[in-house]
């Protein structure tokens, strides 16, 4: 097939040259095939075409040819084919045109619909007859198989580096690899420093966001790379913290294929990159970079990372420790259908159980007053810790001079850092020619900018070092030291100082305790089962409060007891205090029985004691607003809305009960404050006194 297929009517069409190379890199380099392709022009003129019928498409340099949809050229070139302008395609093999039969065949069908020719450097080919769509058909197979081969070559040797851990991958801040290709620390102490103060500080504090926290309140930047691979220093944001935390690099370890690419929903979307989780990556080489801290420190690291991730449908985690008023937020489980027990403030703190209500619309398993609870697990942890409570603090101080000694450091580089900065602006400014205004200006704006950060973090690290001079541990004396030691048993006390927020509570907690299981043993007892970090479990049995005596487990038996006790003449106060004793309790008040649940059991049967007791037993030597009300025979509200108004000044007592000074002089000042004599009556003791009234 030749020349002899080009017709007139081929002729009186434009003839395209397509022109394309799989790279950037390509394009670049490879001169020599852009130059073959554009020497197509030739080629089309020795067929038979002039030069102002030909075109050439190279809008698809740089563009691999595995699929069309991101290649704008061939698709112009299919449309210019179906409007019937084209009758000659011309490249250097088909390979140039499509290198996928899904792309290459409709092209086929195309050109033989609209009767184009499609010629390369063997000759031209008719897609329309037989013979020629057979030859274009086999060579398009060749180019797609030929793709894979190539692919699969490239491939296989990158796995091969890969599992060597010899392939250059990306390296994280604080690595650098040199010229002879082996990966070291980065020369800069600053950004060696920095980095392993991240992962000291979150060691310390235990989650990333206060890791995050920690360095912006010290002033502290973390150095990221730019698009142009230069290092910038940056505030400190969670994304950069957690990349550092979870990168393998920093352990030493080698690993490829820590993500996989999600196909998009539609042509045109890009692929989401989603990581694998670490028993997914493809090829882990260890002790393959420096490393800045060991593989266990590395694992203890993630563990922590996915506890404190709040997702227990998907991870299982406790979440962190957060300021709710519920101790056990997130390491509490149902002991009855063994799922991860949620938290409700609404009508008072509580454990709930409503996975199965959430996810089959099934009834809520266990719902428990969280206040008792949390106050046994909080004694059997202050039991648990008693012994090595002073050895735990002397480490946590140990720690924090350590961690607060790193902090310093940090911030005495950094200055360090912007002191060269400032200078090397000082040098610049006093080289540049003093007539060029412009570039001067610039130059001295950036001098006072260097010279301003610099001045800002002087001030600042001055005043810390002068803080933590005047409270360091060494100018405490020896002898209150030795005090402070030896006092003991400081913990429970620290842990009921309002100063300690609830976060810190509950990552004191979680240091021993890996999970609580609670389950309602009876509607005023709740079996909570502690499992200590270690495997070891304490049993407990918690009392419950309830919302009616009947519910009372020892119900009857309290009842009966009260009964038979009124009978023998004793009263309210002795009786709660015998049941307190006996361990009976009340409704909501598990610790003892309230004098009032006596005497409502008793009142409830009918039973009086005599004489009846009062509410608050008489005080020799005054009267009370009932008393007063009784001899002066007015009403009691008259009198408690003169107390309330300010009309009437006397004793109050803690109680609330108001008390007057029995004596006449009391009932006439009253008498005269009834008849509107006077405005405001004065009964407190100092004011009778000094007018000459003593009372009884």
């Amino acid at each position: 097939m030749g020349p002899e297929l080009v017709k007139p009517h081929h002729l009186g069409r434009r003839a395209v040259i397509y022109v394309r190379q799989s790279t950037p890199h390509q394009v670049l380099t490879n001169q020599e095939s852009l130059r073959l392709q554009y020497a197509l022009k030739q080629h089309a003129r020795e067929l038979g075409w002039h030069e102002a019928d030909i075109d050439v498409i190279d809008a698809d340099l740089g563009l691999s040819g595995a699929a069309a949809a991101h290649r704008q050229g061939f698709k112009d070139l299919v449309a210019r084919v179906t409007l019937g302008e084209v009758g000659l395609i011309l490249s250097t093999e088909v390979t140039r045109l499509a290198r996928n039969c899904s792309d290459w065949y409709p092209l086929l069908d195309v050109c033989g619909h609209c009767q184009c020719l499609i010629a390369d450097r063997d000759g031209v080919y008719d897609a329309g007859s037989a013979n020629g769509r057979l030859l274009l058909g086999l060579k398009g197979t060749i180019s797609e198989l030929e793709l894979h081969t190539l692919r699969s070559r490239l491939t296989a040797g990158l796995l091969a580096k890969a599992a060597r851990g010899e392939l250059a991958l990306q390296l994280p801040i604080g690595l650098v690899r040199d010229a002879s290709g082996v990966v070291t620390k980065d020369p800069d102490q600053e950004i060696q420093a920095r980095t392993a103060l991240v992962f000291a500080t979150f060691l310390g504090v235990r989650t990333a966001m206060a890791t995050v926290r920690a360095l912006q309140a010290r002033g502290l930047t973390l150095p990221r790379r730019d698009r142009h691979g230069d290092i910038r220093w940056r505030p400190a944001t969670l994304m950069a913290v957690v990349g550092m935390l979870r990168n393998p690099a920093y352990a030493g370890t080698f690993v490829y294929g820590r993500s996989r690419l999600k196909p998009s929903a539609t042509l045109d979307a890009q692929p989401v990159r989603l990581l694998r989780p670490s028993e997914g990556w493809r090829f882990v080489v260890k002790d393959k970079y420096p490393a800045y801290i060991d593989i266990a420190t590395y694992e203890k690291i993630q563990a922590m990372l996915d506890s404190n991730r709040a997702d227990y449908m998907r991870t299982k985690g406790r979440g962190i420790p957060r300021d709710g008023a519920a101790l056990l937020h997130g390491i509490v489980w149902c002991g009855e259908c063994g799922h991860k027990m949620a938290v409700r403030y609404k009508g008072g703190s509580q454990y709930v159980c409503n996975h199965l209500h959430q996810q089959h619309a099934a009834p809520v398993c266990q719902c428990l007053r969280a206040a008792a609870i949390d106050a046994r697990v909080a004694a059997a942890f202050l039991e648990a810790v008693a012994p090595a409570e002073i050895e735990a603090w002397s480490r946590a101080r140990k720690a924090q001079r350590q961690a607060d000694e790193a902090f310093q450091r940090a911030e005495a580089q950094q200055v360090e850092r912007l002191r060269y900065q400032a200078a090397l602006a000082e040098r610049q400014f006093n080289r540049v020619d003093p007539d060029n205004r412009l570039v001067a200006a610039e130059l001295e704006r950036r001098w006072e900018v260097a010279l301003s950060e610099l001045r800002q973090a002087e001030v600042v690290l001055a005043r810390r070092e002068a803080a933590v001079a005047s409270t360091r541990p060494d100018t405490i004396d020896p002898q209150l030291r030795a005090k402070v030691v030896s006092l003991g048993q400081r913990l429970p006390g620290l842990w009921a100082d309002p100063k300690v927020s609830r976060a810190h509570r509950k990552a004191l907690l979680r240091c021993l305790i890996d999970k609580v299981v609670l389950r309602r043993s009876a509607c005023d007892r709740a079996a909570v089962r502690i499992v200590w970090r270690g495997g070891a479990v304490s049993e407990l049995e918690v009392t419950m409060p309830v919302n009616a005596l009947t519910a009372l487990s020892r119900h009857a038996e309290m009842e009966a007891r009260v009964l038979a006790l009124t009978r023998t003449g004793v009263d309210d106060v002795a009786i709660a205090r015998t049941l307190t004793a006996e361990g009976h309790h009340s409704a909501r008040h598990c610790a003892a029985v309230l004098p009032s649940t006596v005497r409502g059991i008793r009142l409830r049967h009918g039973l009086k004691l005599v004489p009846e007791p009062t509410r608050w037993p008489p005080t020799p030597g005054w009267l009370t607003v009932t008393g007063v009300a009784a001899r002066l025979q007015v009403p009691e509200e008259w009198l408690r809305r003169r107390l309330r108004d300010g009309a009437i000044r006397t004793v109050r007592e803690p109680s609330g009960r108001y008390l007057f000074p029995d004596g006449e002089r009391t009932l006439e000042e009253l008498r005269r404050l009834r008849a509107r004599m006077v405005k405001q009556v004065d009964l407190m003791p100092g004011a009778l006194q000094h007018e000459g009234y003593h009372h009884a």
